[in-house]
């Protein structure tokens, strides 16, 4: 089950419900009775390993136009 965080309106006490996802969430402070809210937080993201940069995905020939050849040959013509 999750941990969720709240934080009162009215005497700013923050505090956390075990809680699961089909509950509800909680509206009253236990301290004062005034009006809860569930607090949101940021989720940081990690990359890790290759894959990230542009170069790493692309082949060697992705940035010829078109019509041209393998290096080395010349293309026929009159």
């Amino acid at each position: 089950m999750p941990i969720y965080e709240y934080e009162c309106s009215a005497c700013q006490l923050h505090f956390d419900r075990k809680q699961g996802f089909d509950e509800e969430p909680v509206a009253v402070c236990p301290e004062c009775q005034g009006k809860a809210r569930r607090v949101l937080h940021s989720i940081p993201i990690i990359f890790r390993g290759s894959g990230f940069y542009i170069t790493d995905s692309r082949n060697c020939g992705a940035g010829k136009k078109a019509g041209e050849g393998p290096p080395g040959k010349k293309a026929k013509g009159k």
